[in-house]
């Protein structure tokens, strides 16, 4: 699924905020009991044979002016995550849902305060840092002939570049239950997600029972930041992946989406002060 980003910041009220979520939270737990047979639920500790891809962002990063105990509670968060996910295999004409088996990050379950993006703004939240996750099993997809059936994105740019080693929008965030990734099983061979912790960095791969029939590079396009008429900033990109053969041979480029973000800093800062690397791209 292909996200839209609006082009300037709209305010809505708080009431208006908890009757979406209600809405379209109903809608997605209707949604899910409609198709549950669709849904990847099984997991194996024995893994397949041939890694697809691999990943790793770091946990905690230099953020100015957050609180590093946000990013400490991340990593529990992320380590629950891990312990729902961890094995799963996505059969032929199966799908991933990340919330279906996550479910609903709550203090009983230990979830902690986070980092959460809201309207632009850094704040604590339930469950926060699990867009870290979304984002490294995301940017691994891309990397695979797997499809992805749902992603979105932040409407906001962050943080300037530094440190950044990914291009600019190849991250899906999520919100329980309705904001989620979605992934789909379209070949004709089993994958498996594999995910662990280490002391410093957040690790995953998408194996398989076959080797790798492609090698797939991702690449930006028709990047641009823009001033618009409301006064603020706007930065656009594409996003399209070329496809090699495993000796190199290239054999097409395929789209993958477009993005648009209201940007938070100036487009001509560059601080040291932030990394953008492991954070919702």
């Amino acid at each position: 699924m292909e996200e839209k980003t609006e082009k300037y910041a709209v305010k809505r009220s708080e009431f208006r905020m908890k009757l979406g979520i209600l809405y379209f939270g109903f809608r997605r737990r209707l949604f899910w009991i409609r198709h549950s047979g669709q849904f990847a639920k099984e997991r194996r500790a024995e893994k397949l044979e041939y890694v697809q891809f691999s990943h790793a962002t770091p946990m905690l990063r230099k953020l100015k002016d957050l609180e590093m105990q946000l990013q400490y509670n991340k990593v529990t968060n992320l380590r629950i995550a891990a312990s729902c996910l961890d094995g799963l295999m996505l059969q032929p004409g199966e799908t991933f849902s990340f919330w279906y088996l996550v479910r609903r990050p709550t203090r009983r379950r230990g979830f902690l305060d986070g980092m959460v993006l809201r309207e632009g703004k850094c704040v604590p939240g339930l469950g926060g840092g699990l867009c870290q996750m979304t984002n490294l099993i995301y940017w691994m997809t891309l990397h695979t002939p797997l499809t992805v059936s749902e992603r979105h994105r932040h409407g906001y740019d962050v943080f300037p570049d530094s440190g950044r080693t990914q291009p600019f929008a190849t991250g899906a965030t999520v919100f329980y239950p309705f904001v989620d990734l979605m992934i789909r099983n379209d070949t004709d061979r089993a994958f498996q997600l594999s995910l662990w912790l280490t002391d410093t960095h957040l690790c995953g791969e998408w194996r398989s029972t076959r080797e790798p029939e492609y090698h797939y590079e991702v690449v930006e396009t028709e990047h641009s930041m823009t001033h618009e008429y409301w006064g603020g900033y706007m930065r656009h990109n594409k996003i399209s992946r070329k496809i090699y053969t495993p000796d190199g041979e290239f054999v097409r480029e395929e789209f993958v989406t477009a993005n648009d973000a209201i940007m938070l800093y100036s487009p001509f800062l560059a601080s040291p002060n932030y990394s953008s690397e492991g954070f919702d791209k």
